[in-house]
């Protein structure tokens, strides 16, 4: 073995990395990005779930009661309906994550010395939040009986408040159910991002597109012969995903299917259009695969699809609003799992439109002024 050899290649191989710099900014920022990501969304717990407290008991134990949840840490009260029958459109829209029901006549109850049951409601479309949060709430209840007979120095047998916990839209706490419809979304734009990517770098690198230029064909024609086929597939992916989770993971259908039809076209061409923009912008294969990892990554991780957006830090929870796969997430599970409809969607199905007409009308744009220069 030559050593001269080696130097040679390796000096070789350093030239053409040094040529190429934006390979290097994303290898030297991808690790940054996930020791920050990381190390702060899946080291933290679920804190601050956002909570309405139905209390038609309005008495001094419904006011410690209420204010034993605002202490945890865990729960952030920020609704406040007057009837148990306003909590179902602020769980179907997301507003709130879990609630307190204080029937009237808890005090009563208790200084009868009889048990007094509460209410609590937890949102199921999030496996993980509703079995947190359902935890948290029976241990907060547990304290607090157990510092009432603190108080009045009485027994632990004596009766105290029965947390009734009800889990909406998933009673069985089946991750599956909330898991398959945001594959569908993930997997969508994966996909996408990943042969969109290569569409026109592969044409570039082949020397195709330059050639392509000198026909007689349009941009307006370009542009949608190229995208015609990739959004065929996507279409036939998300009906076979769809498909499959429904049939054979039995995965309940509660919603509208025009509601999931209109959030993933929605989607897809945001996807398409991510794509399309790392296409143009790379000049090689091996630069696009990068530069797709490297958002595909914290849209994984602060979308909500692997860890709840409420466990994430305070700081960190605004920018899941930058990432399509957010709203894509709430659209479809909201369907799937609350049969939620378009007025309770509105937002994130308005959010999935903004991403589209700009990332996809961005893309549209950069591939026209590329074909016409």
């Amino acid at each position: 073995m030559s050593l001269r050899r080696v130097r040679l290649l390796v000096w070789k191989e350093f030239t053409q990395l040094r040529r190429d710099p934006l390979l290097i900014r994303l290898l030297l920022l991808m690790p940054v990005l996930q020791l920050i990501m990381f190390g702060y969304v899946v080291a933290v717990d679920v804190r601050h779930l956002t909570t309405a407290v139905v209390d038609l008991d309005r008495t001094a134990t419904s006011r410690k009661l209420e204010a034993a949840f605002t202490g945890s840490e865990y729960f952030t009260i920020t609704q406040r309906p007057a009837t148990e029958d306003d909590l179902r459109p602020l769980l179907d829209r997301g507003t709130v994550k879990v609630a307190l029901v204080i029937p009237e006549g808890t005090e009563d109850r208790l200084t009868r010395g009889e048990t007094a049951p509460i209410g609590i409601i937890v949102d199921g479309s999030d496996s993980q939040i509703s079995a947190i949060g359902s935890g948290y709430a029976s241990q907060i209840v547990a304290q607090f009986n157990t510092q009432r007979r603190d108080e009045l120095g009485v027994s632990v047998a004596a009766p105290g408040i029965d947390a009734r916990i009800r889990v909406m839209f998933n009673p069985t706490l089946d991750p599956i159910n909330t898991m398959i419809p945001g594959l569908i979304a993930a997997i969508m734009m994966i996909s996408l991002m990943a042969i969109m990517s290569q569409a026109v770098v592969k044409e570039r690198e082949s020397g195709t597109l330059e050639q392509m230029f000198v026909t007689p064909i349009k941009a307006t024609e370009y542009l949608i012969g190229k995208l015609t086929p990739y959004a065929a597939l996507a279409t036939a992916q998300m009906l076979l995903v769809a498909a499959g989770g429904l049939f054979w993971f039995r995965v309940p259908f509660n919603g509208n299917f025009w509601v999931v039809l209109v959030g993933l076209f929605l989607f897809m061409f945001t996807c398409i259009g991510l794509g399309l923009l790392v296409s143009l912008v790379s000049r090689t294969r091996h630069q696009a695969q990068q530069a797709v990892m490297f958002i595909m990554i914290p849209t994984m991780v602060l979308s909500g699809f692997i860890f709840p957006v409420q466990s994430m830090p305070e700081i960190i929870q605004p920018l899941t609003n930058l990432i399509p796969l957010t709203f894509a997430l709430q659209v479809l599970r909201g369907a799937f799992v609350k049969g939620s409809d378009f007025a309770a969607l509105a937002v994130p199905l308005l959010a999935l439109a903004g991403f589209a007409v700009v990332i996809f009308g961005a893309s549209i744009a950069a591939t026209r002024r590329r074909i016409t220069e």
